[in-house]
Order: structure tokens, then sequence, then C-alpha cells
């Protein structure tokens, strides 16, 4: 008993690993199934095999497994979310089913100490998975604003508001969703013309099939904004991870850059960047969409319900519908795991020259040389200003409506000092 469940685990966790051509959320749990479901059938068959006391009953959960799992993997996206009704109860009758028989056919320490706690754990399941279908049929219907537009691999999502050049394009911090800007993106389109859009895996966008690192989100960008028909130059806003991003574009597109505001910024590094590996294997983009099926249990919303709250309602319930997806999770995995290579991306910019900058700093929370950091990236310009916004956080630019209204107010110095031509004007 103890072997085959054990076998099952690791089955579990080893099958999302498969060298495959498909690797989603939908892979990884199909896999997860099926390892699950080998852990079964082996009760079944070694109990049968080797034993006085055989627990042919196992034969039941291997078969559900299994066939849940084959679901996942083949069946259209309505048989699946027709499956998330059928399945938390379906695997309550099992379990309680299964606890019978094996009350009466298993006489051993092993009932107790080990077969008990799994079936505990699969009702958690079920009850997870309950929670995850009332939870999507009960929120808010979120219709997505903006358009998708084919880059080429995949489609982004592109939202552009306001009438007045030059364009303001807004970069997510890691993790971030395009709704995640909504406190300053009205704010800025009242003034100026503003695109904001989701990176590849994240909130509307399609998923990239590895993981994108700052030099591939800057060619998504140059691709969406051109095949979108927006024209350049543009001025570029970063938050955390997205000042990477936006560096390592003024980097690879100049001429498409008329200014930045890095708003408390990642610090980029100055080392050399590694060639790719030419294996299309990625055992991060596996990783993530293996713990991505914690979203299939309902976590994505558990987590996603507790933020955004101040958000514009219209904006907040978009930012908490996406992040709550298993799509979204494994985005933002990916995205943190290849963040060294994006900090040596960004490193290649060496300079904007005369350009307006603004480099936004949170005065609160900051680790150790964070400051120094923000005043190295405000030389990148002989025309910048750096500003360390009081009682700030690192989260609070694009949380807090009084400190995003700092973020509006550097964009709007640095459309006026492009449009002007006339230095940016402290502080």
């Amino acid at each position: 008993m103890a072997g085959s469940l054990a076998a099952g685990f690791v089955a579990a966790v080893i099958l999302p690993f498969l060298p495959v051509g498909r690797v989603d959320v939908d892979f990884a749990t199909a896999m997860v199934l099926f390892g699950f479901a080998l852990g079964w059938a082996l009760v079944a068959v070694l109990s049968t095999r080797f034993t006085d006391q055989p627990q042919r009953w196992a034969v039941a959960p291997a078969i559900f497994m299994a066939l849940s799992g084959a679901l996942v993997l083949l069946a259209p996206d309505a048989v699946v979310d027709a499956l998330g009704w059928v399945w938390p109860p379906a695997l309550v009758v099992l379990v309680v089913w299964a606890w019978t028989r094996a009350r009466r056919e298993l006489h051993s320490r092993t009932r107790v100490w080990l077969l008990n706690p799994v079936l505990v754990i699969l009702v958690i399941f079920a009850l997870g998975g309950a929670y995850e279908t009332i939870r999507q049929s009960t929120g808010p219907a979120v219709a997505m604003r903006g358009q998708l537009v084919d880059v080429g691999p995949y489609r982004l999502h592109l939202e552009c508001t306001g009438s007045r050049g030059p364009i303001v394009i807004l970069e997510p911090g890691g993790g971030g969703s395009a709704a995640s800007m909504g406190l300053i993106a009205p704010a800025v389109a009242r003034d100026s013309r503003v695109c904001v859009y989701d990176r590849a895996g994240r909130g509307w966008s399609d998923p990239a099939a590895s993981p994108p690192d700052g030099a591939q989100i800057a060619t998504d960008l140059h691709n969406l904004l051109d095949r979108a028909h927006v024209p350049g130059p543009y001025v570029l806003a970063g938050h955390s991870f997205g000042g990477l991003y936006v560096r390592t574009y003024a980097a690879k597109y100049p001429e498409e850059v008329a200014g930045l505001v890095l708003v408390d910024s990642t610090a980029a590094k100055s080392t050399r960047v590694s060639p790719q590996k030419a294996s299309s294997y990625s055992v991060l983009k596996h990783l993530s969409s293996l713990v991505a099926t914690t979203s299939r249990l309902g976590v994505g919303h558990l987590v996603a319900d507790t933020g955004f709250s101040d958000l514009p309602p219209r904006y907040r319930d978009d930012a908490r519908a996406t992040a709550a997806t298993g799509k979204e999770m494994s985005g933002f995995l990916d995205e943190f795991g290849v963040a060294n290579r994006s900090e040596a991306e960004a490193g290649e910019l060496r300079s904007l020259d005369a350009k307006p900058l603004v480099v936004l700093t949170a005065e609160l929370d900051n680790a150790k040389g964070w400051i120094a950091a923000q005043n190295e990236m405000a030389t990148l310009s002989t025309n910048s200003l750096h500003r360390v916004e009081s009682g700030s956080t690192h989260a609070s630019f694009v949380e807090n409506p009084a400190h995003a209204a700092a973020v509006t107010r550097a964009i709007h110095d640095v459309v006026v000092s492009v449009q002007t031509g006339e230095p940016l004007k402290g502080p």
C-alpha cells in the first residue's frame, strides 16, 4: 500500500515534465491525474498478487483518475468546464465508497495511518474543485476591453485610450496585467493617448511556449505596436520588472523611444547576456505549469480575491478574473524564473542621451542599496529627475491612489518635455 501510493505520487510529479510539444496547465493536470491513477492501479494489482488482503476496489479510483486526465487533455474546453460540476461530487462519492470497502477488506495499520489521510486529501481536492467551479460561475462577468493582436506565435491584448500624443505605453510590474494599471491609465488618458497591454501569458494574452525574457518581451511589444498601427516614438513607463522591460526596449529600439519613466524599477545588471540554449525543452515551463494546476482547486481565486481592492471596479474585476487562471499563475512563475537574464538585458541600455527620464522611487521598505541603484538609473539621461515619493512603498505606486497620482504626474512631466523640447523641471 505504502509503496504503491508513493509510486503514484512520484509519477504525478514526474509525468508533467515529459518532453512534449504542448506544455500548459491542462497537460500538467492530466499528467498528475495519470500519476495518481497509476498509484491506485498498483494498489489493486500488487495487493491481489502478493498479499492475502486483495484491494480490488482500488481499480475504481484508478479508472476515475485516468478517465478524468484523458478528458482534461483531449476534450474540448466546454466539456472540461462541465467536468468541473461533475468531478467534485463524483470524487466525494468515490472516496466514501473506497473508505467503506477498505474498512472491510484492509485489516492493517496502513488503512488508518496512510490510506485514510490520502482519502481526506482527496476530499479536500474535491472541495477545492467545487469552490473553483462555483466561484467561476458566480463571479462578475468580465468582458475584455481593447483587442487581441496577432504578433506571430501568439496573440497579445492591447487597449488604447485618450486622443493626444505622444503615445504613452504602460508596462506593468512582475506578476501584473494591464488591469493592474487601472489607477494610472485613466488618469494619463485625460491628457495623452495611453496604451496598456498584457505580456504573453498574462491577463487576456495567449501564453508563450517558453518563458519570455526581457528581450523577447521587448520584441513582442514592438511587433504588437507595429501590427496594431500605434505610431511612435513612445513615452514608456514601467513599474518594477516593467522598468527592466522598457529599458530593454529603449536599448533595442532607441528611435522608437521619446522618454522613459522608471517607477521603483528593478535594477539592471551589467553582466554579459548569456546566449540562449539551443534546446527548446524548458524545465521552468514544465514546473510553472505543474504549480498552476492548483488553480483548478481554487487557489488562484483565493489569492486574487484578496488583492486589487483599490482599483476602480471594472479594472478590479478584470484583474481578479484573469489572475485566478492557471495560465496567469504559470506566466507569473515564468517571468521570475528568467529574472537574471532580463536584468542583464536591461543593462545593455547605457544612455538615453538627453531624452527625458523620471526615476520615481519608493520611500519605505527598500532593500539595502536600492536608493543607490535608483540614483544610478537617473544618470542614464542628461535630462532626468529622481523623485522619492513620501510615504510610498514598492506596491503602492499601483495600489494606492495618492501614490499612483505621483506616477501620473511623472508621466505628464515627461510628455510635456517631449512636446516642448524643454528640460524637465523639478522637483
